[in-house]
């Protein structure tokens, strides 16, 4: 027999109460915020980099510009995606939207990955140049070492923050743009050193510095598109919601065995299939109120469980028997 402890999503919603309906317009709030303000920040960056970039003659700040001003366009893309997936479950998306967080993580990582390549072959062609004398040797202005640290200590606070909502969230979107804005802190850091070289006239090490950071750039995006694709494949901790699930109903004397659990996601979140063996003498009304008590027990107990679905059939006569004995034997 299959039992689903609930009858469709929304009532699945119902079990959830208040407090976890609040908290999901937390968690959504929450992702908005460090979206808008990495949004507005990168807009900000992106101008006052490029700006500085040419007109302090730095390679290196022109290309950390560059990787803002893509910020600033997956930002907008991210933002469109998180909108998606507030939408509330329908006939055709039972469980909701959240698989459009992974969605905009692919989109995250594949423009960081074309970020780093660009900002590589970029620093790349401005260190030939210079060594082969083929580039105007200007002096890099001062400012522009200011401008990269500002970057770095802006970037630094802004991952701090996306890295805690990412945490009490689960979010992979937020964690996601956590580690962009860690790369960028990493850009600025390479940037400022490549500068620093150039104030003291060793001018080769600023686009070095640049094309290095490049590097780092697309590892992170690398990185990032291969987790998010793990999240739209169905890859989920098993080992970890099997022993919790196992856990859990340790405590329930009607279930005689787990036979299996499997889960699969739908963004942050887990839907559950669970296979147990009952006593056989038990009638389906029987079976029909376990299955229930087991669903609202794990909805309640796991953090980002979603639905279960409880497949129950009798515990064959001879199982029982053998239990029987054994716990008849003396020891």
């Amino acid at each position: 027999m299959m039992k689903s402890g609930s009858g469709n999503t929304a009532q699945t919603e119902d079990l959830l109460g208040a407090p976890e309906r609040d908290a999901e317009s937390r968690r959504r709030s929450d992702a908005a915020l460090v979206v808008n303000l990495g949004l507005s920040a990168n807009a900000v960056l992106a101008v006052s980099k490029l700006a500085a970039g040419i007109f302090g003659h730095s390679q290196a700040l022109l290309a950390d510009g560059v990787n803002s001003l893509s910020d600033v366009v997956y930002f907008i893309v991210v933002r469109i995606f998180t909108s998606l997936s507030a939408k509330p479950a329908d006939p055709e998306h039972p469980y909701g939207h959240h698989q459009f967080e992974s969605i905009s993580a692919v989109v995250v990582g594949a423009f960081v990955i074309t970020t780093g390549m660009t900002i590589f072959w970029d620093s790349a062609n401005a260190a030939f140049d210079m060594w082969t004398g083929n580039a105007p040797q200007e002096p890099i202005r001062r400012f522009t070492l200011w401008v990269a640290f500002f970057t770095i200590a802006l970037k630094i606070l802004l991952m701090l923050q996306a890295s805690k909502v990412s945490r009490r969230t689960g979010n992979i979107t937020i964690s996601a743009l956590a580690r962009d804005h860690r790369n960028d802190i990493f850009a600025s850091a390479g940037a400022a050193i490549g500068i620093g070289f150039g104030i003291l006239g060793v001018n080769w090490m600023d686009p070095v510095a640049g094309a290095v950071v490049a590097v780092l750039v697309t590892k992170t995006g690398v990185d990032i598109l291969r987790e998010s694709s793990e999240e739209l494949m169905d890859s989920v901790p098993s080992r970890e919601i099997d022993a919790s699930i196992r856990k859990k109903l340790s405590g329930f004397r009607t279930i005689r065995r787990i036979e299996s659990i499997h889960a699969h996601r739908f963004g942050p979140y887990f839907v559950v299939n669970i296979t147990v063996a009952i006593d056989g003498r038990l009638s389906v009304a029987e079976g029909d109120r376990i299955a229930d008590a087991v669903e609202a027990h794990l909805v309640r107990e796991i953090h980002m469980l979603r639905k279960v679905y409880v497949h129950y059939h009798p515990l064959r006569r001879e199982e029982r028997r053998n239990k029987t004995v054994r716990r008849r034997r003396p020891p």
